[in-house]
């Protein structure tokens, strides 16, 4: 047997462990002398007590010193405390036996229990694919929501924004898409969530049938905000698993807009400038890191919905404008018609599909283009209508607009619990659109 090998492995092994010492802890930032650690390597800070070590990242240098940052509270802690590298990345256990598993950022179940059997660690920071191992987006997949199925159809591996304001339904939609689409596998990433809203999307909007094909990954608000980042990470890390194995993933994640927040603090912690809104440099250069992973690639493909949450409503503030270049659509959640009742409140007319037009029958399209305009129609004569300024006869189109209205109203209404197959509802706007109730 030739033992050369393992002697060179030997002689290249390091038989000290080498530590560094905390200088100070400011805010969200621990400044440490030592240990030799490259960015984005975890560390292990080794309490005074016998309590567990805290995880933590190096995010930055400053002179001689490395800046960390911790994944947990700082507890416990003080100046001369040993820092330990591990010379290696994060990584997360992933593999089938996840599926059903509601986990944290690190990758650890929520509920203290051990992880399955069988799973393998895999980086959570990847590059995305090459642009050009990219297949075009050829083939729709049903999302259960009639509006979205007929109207603004989504293509197997598109990337969508779900744009709305705080309490438009939001979760809901995501719980609605993750229970009744045809992917194999949904990776819900619930980031910077109220630790109620965790429990409540889990029994109610995703319900037991949804989680069976389901992974959960939580960082709730009171976290530090690298592990809401990390949240993130994590989500998609697992659905590019899952998409190499040949599978077709759903990524649902609400919200991006909270790890924008979230890689704020971060920034303005190791010394960034703010810039628009406060935000930094890095939050515009991490987006689109994050959202280009997703997508579809020469195994499988990850079909992602990401949720925006805008400040006041307004469409156009820094997150929202950003995320929008960089997604291939995007759907307005409009706070007018959920007060009127309607959900799922998605603005037709401000909502587009970037796809849809290759990836649907010419029927189909004709007949989604012509609800269109019966919806323009209406509403660019809704205050004439309803004060009874505007007399019927005097302008065709709208008459059309008026006695359709209604029934397109009744149409894209739809229940949490009523489920239609993607042939159902686009059969059914042609019905509508046919003289058919």
């Amino acid at each position: 047997m030739n033992m050369t090998k393992y002697f060179d492995a030997i002689d290249r092994t390091d038989l000290f462990k080498r530590y560094g010492k905390i200088l100070r802890a400011v805010g969200l930032m621990i400044e440490s002398r030592g240990p030799e650690a490259n960015i984005g390597e975890v560390c292990y800070i080794h309490r005074p007590s016998h309590a567990p070590v805290i995880m933590a990242e190096v995010v930055g240098f400053r002179d001689e010193t490395i800046m960390l940052m911790p994944y947990g509270s700082i507890s416990e802690i003080g100046p001369g405390s040993l820092v330990e590298s591990t010379g290696k990345p994060l990584t997360v256990k992933v593999g089938p036996g996840l599926i059903g598993q509601v986990i944290n950022s690190l990758g650890e179940c929520l509920d203290g229990s051990a992880l399955p059997k069988g799973l393998t660690s895999y980086l959570t920071e990847q590059p995305p694919p090459n642009p050009l191992d990219r297949p075009t987006i050829s083939e729709p997949i049903q999302v259960g929501v009639k509006a979205i199925d007929a109207m603004l159809t989504v293509g197997k591996g598109q990337r969508i924004g779900i744009f709305a304001g705080s309490g438009v339904g939001k979760s809901t939609l995501l719980g609605m898409m993750a229970r009744y689409s045809t992917a194999d596998i949904n990776v819900i990433g619930l980031i910077g969530e109220r630790g109620r809203e965790v429990r409540e999307f889990i029994d109610r909007e995703l319900g037991e049938e949804g989680l069976k094909k389901s992974v959960v990954v939580v960082a709730t608000s009171d976290q530090p905000a690298l592990m809401r980042v990390k949240g993130a990470y994590t989500a998609t890390a697992i659905s590019e698993y899952f998409r190499d194995q040949g599978y077709k993933v759903n990524l649902l994640m609400d919200s991006v807009t909270r790890v924008a927040m979230a890689q704020r603090e971060i920034g303005l912690a190791t010394g960034e400038p703010p810039t628009t809104k406060g935000y930094t440099p890095s939050v515009f250069s991490t987006l689109p890191k994050l959202l280009e992973r997703t997508g579809t690639s020469s195994q499988g493909s990850i079909t992602a919905f990401y949720t925006v949450l805008v400040d006041g409503d307004d469409m156009n503030e820094p997150i929202a404008d950003s995320v929008r270049g960089i997604l291939d659509g995007h759907f307005i959640l409009d706070r007018n018609l959920a007060e009127q009742g309607q959900f799922p409140a998605i603005s037709i007319l401000q909502s587009i599909s970037r796809v849809m037009t290759s990836i649907v029958t010419k029927e189909h399209l004709d007949a989604a283009q012509q609800i269109k305009e019966l919806i323009a129609a209406y509403e660019e004569n809704r205050e004439l209508i309803q004060i009874g300024a505007y007399k019927r006869g005097t302008n065709q189109a709208i008459d059309r607009a008026i006695t359709y209205h209604p029934k397109i109203q009744a149409y894209l209404k739809q229940g949490t619990d009523d489920y239609y197959a993607m042939d159902e509802s686009i059969s059914q706007m042609q019905t509508l659109l046919n003289g058919g109730a």
